[in-house]
Order: C-alpha cells, then structure tokens, then sequence
C-alpha cells in the first residue's frame, strides 16, 4: 500500500480547480505501472514522488497524462508540493522548495500559505506560421482576423498562444477537432477593473485525437505570462481567471520577482487522503 493524495490546484472553492492524483512513494514503480495507474485514475494528470537524483532538489516527480509522460506541467507542480509538504517533507532551504522533474529544477515558495512555481524557461517560443495559425482559427471556430497576436509559448507540453479582443471572445469559443494534435491556449483581457485581468481557456488533443479543455492549467499561463508581461501588455502581479466555461472557478496569480522570473501560483486543497495498492 502506497500513501495517496488527491489534491484541487488553483481554487480556494471546494472541487472548483484542476485535481492531480499523487502518490507519494512512487520508488520502485516502472513506467508501465505508472502509466497504468494514471489511465486508471481518468484524470488528467498523476504524479509519482520519488528521491531526487539532484542533490540540491528537495524531491523529484514524474508527471503524467492520459497518453504519456512530460517534463513538466503547472497544476501537477503545485498539486505535488503540497502533498509532499502535507506528508511531512521538509525542504533544505526554509525559503524555497526545490522540485527535480523532467526540465531540471522548479523552485516553489511559499506564502501566505499559498504555493507559487518559478516559470521554468520556454523550449519554443516565437512567431506561430500563418499555416499553423490558419489551423487554429480553424479549430477555435473563429476568423484569422479574430486573432489579436499569437506566439508559441512551449515550456514542455507544446502550447500555442492566441490572443483574442476580449474576455467575452475568448468565452465564446466552441472549438472543433480537425483530426491532428494540436494544444491551444487562448487569453483576452477583461475591462479595467474586473476581479481577473483576462480569462483563458486550454485546449488539448488526447489519444483518441478528441480535443478536450482543461480546467485550470499552470504551464500554460506560465509561458503565457512570460510572452504577455515581456511584452508589457500585462502588468503584474495580476490574476487569471481559467475554467468558467466549464463550471469552474480557477484562480491563478501572477506575480514577478526583482530578477524578472515569473512566478504561477494559486490555492491548493487535499480533497482525497489514503493508500493505493500499486502491485
């Protein structure tokens, strides 16, 4: 038997964010075993705990989805550290827990008891290919003139970036699959004043090549962030709302340190407590 948790990532409201499934003694695990129980839980992601390899990291992780494993993802990030805290680990530097995972090191902090990932950096970033944006207009079911400014915005899941005129725009959006892989991540400013300063929806292909939306997503907004603060169009810290047009009410805040790191952070709540048996 092996200490489970069930964590809700980026809603301080009960079941209204994004749950990873993580289980906290994940040494000895294959990969097929891993992949096993993931598919098996039906969430979008879970995560295995394991010592890290690094010796400056505080734990390691490994992250998976419904088709496969990635280096890094935000919500799991969050959803991991807090049940790695909740079960007792204690970092080495009181200020900063440090995660070993796929892209290397994540510095995490705490405060005010809420946790907040560095932004690791971009493994693409750039100007989208009008084909490319051609396939996306097409996808979200709107007009390449819809389209405000695009970049990829690639940290280990393999997002693009659309911008559109509004929050309203980006709540209307009813996508269509076309077949073929493809993560989109679509933002649009709220008014002056709003309690968020813009919404953003996460679209993503899963193994069945059926297009999906994702509840709250924190690699997203992270690469998000870095292109939309780097070009001063958002200035933080600041809030994104994330999941309204599917019922729910994540919250993910913005802020940025005096180096220019972007950090993603947000409420993380264990709904679920107990063992799971593995083998």
């Amino acid at each position: 038997m092996r200490r489970f948790r069930q964590v809700d990532v980026f809603s301080v409201l009960p079941l209204q964010g994004n749950p990873v499934a993580v289980v906290l003694d994940g040494d000895g695990l294959s990969t097929a075993q891993m992949e096993r129980f993931t598919r098996w839980t039906n969430l979008s992601e879970a995560t295995f705990l394991l010592p890290p390899t690094d010796p400056a990291a505080d734990y390691c992780v490994r992250i998976f989805t419904q088709t496969g494993e990635l280096p890094f993802a935000g919500h799991p990030t969050l959803g991991s550290c807090h049940a790695w805290l909740g079960a007792g680990g204690q970092p080495s530097d009181p200020r900063v827990i440090v995660q070993e995972c796929g892209v290397g090191r994540v510095r995490i902090r705490r405060h005010d008891g809420v946790l907040a990932f560095e932004a690791p950096p971009t493994v693409r970033s750039g100007p989208v290919a009008e084909t490319d944006l051609g396939r996306v207009a097409r996808i979200l079911g709107i007009g390449h003139e819809d389209i405000v400014e695009s970049r990829w915005a690639d940290n280990g899941p393999g997002w693009v970036g659309i911008m559109l005129r509004s929050a309203e725009a980006v709540l209307a959006v009813r996508p269509t699959p076309d077949g073929r892989p493809f993560d989109i991540g679509v933002v649009g400013r709220y008014p002056e004043g709003a309690e968020a300063a813009c919404e953003v929806r996460a679209f993503f292909t899963n193994e069945r090549q059926e297009l999906l939306e994702d509840p709250v997503t924190g690699s997203l907004n992270a690469a998000l962030a870095q292109w939309l603060v780097g070009e001063q169009v958002l200035e933080p810290p600041y809030m994104v709302s994330q999941g309204t047009a599917m019922g729910r009410a994540g919250r993910v805040h913005i802020d940025q340190d005096t180096s220019g790191a972007i950090w993603v952070g947000g409420a993380t709540r264990t709904v679920i407590e107990g063992g799971v048996e593995l083998e």
